[in-house]
């Protein structure tokens, strides 16, 4: 199944390019997830590729109880669909529970399931049951190929509409890397398969209870991605990833997008034919 089959309504599906899901990783206040909505439409009519805002409205796997969660469930929502109306765009977001399936699901387009409960059944057949989009992240501690599983749960609850996203694999403790083969063995899943650029360059379990990041390798990792042949990418940004509530030394500063789409878009059209 192709993006176009998932979300017919995305501008720009008929140019070539790849798929962005782009936002910051929580959203923190209306003001700021507005400021990144808009400057990626401007880019995505810019330089015409499909795009899908993302944040999410709340975040349940902090590593230290005193982390930033959310503004609230309903008012994180709400900014969401007003950014869908607005820029006549799709959301998407993740959800924890089956509860949040449904109630997520009147506000979003495409549900997101973390890479941690990528194996959590009554989740997956939740969000299969919404009938919308459903986007799952591997989870860092399964070989590419155990993900069919992880879509079949979703698929056999009645839903078809299944993307998959890779966000790199457990390297010892405090690392992640990508092995681009997985990329590969996803796309014989018949499904969309993106890629996580910034959430790949993660570096989790730090003894101080905060991730760290390596944003200076986002354009290594995208590169590369797209030269596989990807159908999407998948990024965290924000205008000042050192104030960001969460994952802030993963992201991509806003102001550094436009140039690295127009490296990635120059690597799609050269790889278009092959």
């Amino acid at each position: 199944m192709y993006i176009k089959e998932l979300l017919p309504e995305i501008k720009h599906l008929d140019t070539g390019n790849f798929l962005l899901i782009a936002g910051p990783c929580v959203v923190e206040n209306e003001e700021n997830c507005l400021t990144i909505a808009e400057h990626v439409v401007k880019l995505s009519e810019k330089y015409a590729f499909p795009y899908i805002f993302k944040a999410s409205y709340k975040k349940a796997n902090r590593s230290k109880l005193d982390s930033f969660t959310g503004i609230g469930d309903r008012e994180a929502l709400e900014i969401l669909k007003k950014i869908k109306n607005k820029y006549q765009i799709p959301v998407l977001t993740d959800i924890h529970t089956p509860e949040e399936a449904y109630f997520a699901a009147g506000y979003a387009d495409i549900l997101q399931i973390p890479a941690f409960l990528c194996r959590q059944t009554d989740l997956l057949v939740a969000a299969a049951k919404t009938g919308k989009v459903i986007n799952i992240k591997k989870g860092q501690f399964l070989a590419p190929d155990s993900m069919r599983f992880a879509k079949e749960k979703v698929v056999q609850s009645g839903n078809n509409k299944v993307m998959l996203t890779d966000r790199g694999t457990m390297f010892g403790y405090h690392d992640l890397i990508v092995d681009y083969r997985g990329l590969v063995e996803m796309k014989k899943f018949n499904c969309p398969v993106i890629l996580d650029i910034t959430h790949s360059l993660q570096q989790p379990n730090q003894p101080g209870g905060v991730s760290g990041g390596q944003p200076e390798m986002i354009e290594t990792i995208a590169r590369a991605g797209v030269a596989v042949g990807v159908d999407g990418i998948f990024l965290e940004t924000h205008p000042e990833p050192e104030k960001a509530l969460s994952d802030g030394a993963n992201m991509l500063k806003m102001q550094y997008l436009e140039d690295l789409l127009i490296k990635l878009i120059k690597i799609r059209n050269t790889i278009k034919d092959f």
